[in-house]
């Protein structure tokens, strides 16, 4: 039955990574090499060398992909995973697919502009779901952890570094206009990523300081069924005694928690603060 159980979650792992590096592989073949532009990817690097090397975009970037998982394990062990092999190896595969079903593909809008926009939105989502299941689809990750082990800079910046030297290298092949809608689309697609990645995630740590103690605890565990850390807190002013509940909700949860406070008392002293990851260290 265990044996059963791993290979169905082994089969849906592999569903899920094949079905995000469709939706990469087509931000890049119907968006990105369209617009004219070179984006911070192993992909946008291969549009430019594509102008100088004889070979299809897809060939390049399997290439580009192998090469750089070699120097990984060489440089950084195993630390890059069969997902990360995995996922290298199907962007090509599925770049060289488009190729063949769609040859000399032109923009589906007609607007670099709106190409861009597109990818950014497109390969975003796709690189969200790859995050979240612990992998990545290769290329500037292995690169950015590269010099993070020998330039020892922190992973965010190297990517960005390398991200923005693979823009500027629209400098190469294409206009002015180009070299500015890379650099721009480089950096906004950051802030997408981001958001798809952590926005997902987001939660809110509320603090409560109320009269109605004993019913908040009771509506935070029984009603939102979540928990909740008290601490006993000392006015300023006059130096009293209250406690403070703290606790951390999703975003419907802290709808209904606000709900319930206006209601029981609209009073009460609260603060919220944005969280973006929580972690337990388990005592050893």
């Amino acid at each position: 039955m265990k044996q059963k159980n791993n290979t169905t979650e082994l089969v849906k792992e592999i569903v899920i990574l094949t079905a995000a590096m469709v939706i990469i592989s087509a931000a890049v073949y119907f968006f990105l090499v369209p617009s004219g532009t070179s984006i911070s990817s192993i992909s946008g690097l291969g549009i430019i060398l594509s102008h100088f090397v004889p070979l299809p975009l897809s060939v390049i970037t399997m290439i580009l992909n192998v090469v750089l998982l070699i120097i990984g394990f060489l440089t950084c062990g195993k630390e890059f995973g069969a997902k990360t092999v995995y996922t290298s190896i199907m962007l090509p595969v599925f770049l060289g697919i488009y190729e063949k079903i769609f040859p000399n593909f032109h923009s589906l809008t007609d607007s670099p502009e709106l190409d861009v926009i597109c990818y950014i939105l497109v390969v975003s989502a796709g690189s969200s779901i790859l995050f979240n299941r612990n992998a990545s689809s290769g290329g500037l990750d292995i690169v950015a952890k590269i010099m993070n082990k020998y330039l020892h800079m922190e992973l965010g910046k190297a990517m960005s570094l390398s991200g923005m030297c693979i823009a500027l290298s629209a400098a190469l092949v294409y206009d002015k206009k180009a070299v500015v809608l890379s650099v721009l689309g480089t950096y906004f697609n950051g802030l997408v990523l981001d958001h798809f990645i952590f926005g997902q995630n987001i939660k809110r740590r509320v603090c409560i300081i109320t009269k109605h103690e004993k019913e908040l605890r009771e509506f935070i565990l029984h009603h939102l069924h979540s928990g909740a850390t008290i601490y006993e807190s000392i006015g300023a002013y006059n130096m009293q005694k209250r406690n403070e509940i703290i606790t951390i909700v999703d975003k419907s949860e802290y709808q209904k928690l606000m709900d319930y406070m206006n209601h029981q008392d609209p009073e009460a002293f609260i603060t919220v603060y944005t969280v973006s990851d929580m972690r337990y260290q388990p005592k050893v």
